[in-house]
C-alpha cells in the first residue's frame, strides 16, 4: 500500500484552538484515504495563513516529498494548500515530478490536462480572494485613520479601549513617556543612559520588561505622542483624535537633538530675588548672569563712566 502525508491547515492559532476545522479536514482526508486504499503515514498540521509564502511546516513537507519519503500527499481542498501562486507553483513542480497529490473535497485528476487546468483556475481564484481581502482590509484601516482612530495596538504610554474608540493616556506609563521626551530634550542624556533612567523610574514595555534601546528610539521618533498618526510605509499623516502626551514644540525639539541639529544649551537658574536686590556700590540689580558668578564687586574696583553700554559694571583694580 502506498504511503501518503496528510496536510491540514487553519489561518491562525486562534482557529486552531477551536479545533473544529482541523478535525473536519482530518475526517475528510481519512474518508478519502479509505475510499482509495491509501495509507496516511504522517500528519502535518499548520496554523498559519497561506496568503504569503514561507510556511515552515508546508516547506518541510515538500522537502520530504522531494526526497521520496512518501508517495504523495492528501489535502482537504486547494485553498488549504496554497493561497499564493508561488506555493501553488511549487506543488505543481512536485506533480510534474510524479508525486501523487489528492484533494479530499474535490474530484480532480491532476495527471490530465483538464484536471490540471481546473486546479490552476481554483488556485488563481484562491489567490485573488486574498488580494481582494487585503484591499478591503486596507479600506477599513484607512477609513479609521481618516476618522482619527489608530487601528493598531496602542504604543507604550497609552491604553486600548477596543475598536472605534480613541486611545487614552496610561496614568502610570504616560507621565514616564512624557518625561522621556523632556529628559532627552535637556541634552543631558543619550539613548542608552535615558533607558537606564526610565527603567529606574519604573517605565516598562507591554510585556512588562525593560524598554530596549530600540524601544526608546521608537518612542522618541513616534509622532503619535504629539497627536499625529504617521504611516511609515506610505509617509501619510493623519490627525489623531487622542490626547497628545507632548507638545509639537517639544517633539520637534527632540527630533533636532536626535539629528544633532541643536545648539549647546546653558542652564540658567531663576533666582528668588532676581531683579529685586541691587548692589549698594554699583546700583545694578541682581540678574541671572551676575547671580551665577562670583561678584567682582566684592573686590576693589572703581566705577567706570557710563558709555551707554548696559552690563559693563566696572573693572578690577590690581
Amino acid at each position: 500500500m502506498k504511503t501518503y502525508f496528510g496536510y491540514v491547515r487553519v489561518s491562525t492559532p486562534r482557529q486552531g484552538e477551536r479545533g473544529v476545522s482541523l478535525q473536519e479536514q482530518r475526517d475528510a482526508i481519512i474518508r478519502h484515504a479509505a475510499r482509495f486504499s491509501l495509507n496516511v503515514c504522517e500528519w502535518f498540521e499548520e496554523q498559519q495563513t497561506a496568503a504569503k509564502k514561507g510556511r515552515p511546516i508546508w516547506n518541510r513537507m515538500l522537502k520530504l516529498l522531494r526526497n521520496e519519503k512518501a508517495d504523495g500527499v492528501i489535502i482537504h481542498k486547494i485553498d488549504r494548500s496554497a493561497r499564493n501562486l508561488k506555493d501553488w507553483a511549487d506543488l505543481g513542480d512536485l506533480i510534474d515530478q510524479g508525486i501523487d497529490v489528492h484533494f479530499a473535497n474535490e474530484s480532480l485528476d491532476l495527471q490530465s490536462r483538464g484536471g490540471r487546468l481546473s486546479a490552476d483556475i481554483q488556485a488563481v481564484v484562491a489567490a485573488d480572494y486574498i488580494r481582494n481581502l487585503r484591499e478591503e482590509a486596507k479600506k477599513g484601516i484607512y477609513g479609521r485613520l481618516k476618522q482619527g482612530f489608530y487601528p493598531m495596538r496602542a504604543p507604550v504610554g497609552y491604553c486600548d479601549h477596543g475598536a472605534g474608540k480613541p486611545k487614552t493616556i496610561d496614568p502610570v506609563k504616560g507621565p514616564l513617556v512624557r518625561a522621556a521626551f523632556e529628559l532627552y530634550d535637556s541634552g543631558r542624556f543619550t539613548i542608552l543612559t535615558l533607558g537606564d533612567e526610565l527603567y529606574r523610574r519604573g517605565l516598562r514595555n507591554h510585556a512588562g520588561t525593560r524598554v530596549t534601546r530600540n524601544g526608546i528610539s521608537t518612542i522618541l521618533n513616534n509622532s503619535f505622542y504629539m497627536g499625529i498618526i504617521k504611516i511609515q510605509r506610505s509617509g501619510e499623516s493623519y490627525l489623531g483624535n487622542h490626547e497628545p502626551l507632548v507638545t509639537k514644540r517639544l517633539f520637534e525639539s527632540v527630533q533636532n537633538v536626535l539629528s544633532g541639529r541643536y545648539a549647546t544649551r546653558t542652564k540658567a537658574h531663576d533666582f528668588l530675588f532676581r531683579r529685586i536686590l541691587t548692589c549698594r556700590l554699583c546700583s545694578y540689580s541682581l540678574n541671572r548672569r551676575t547671580a551665577e558668578r562670583p561678584c567682582l564687586l566684592s573686590m576693589p574696583y572703581e566705577r567706570l563712566p557710563d558709555n551707554g553700554r548696559s552690563g559693563r559694571v566696572g573693572r578690577q583694580l590690581h
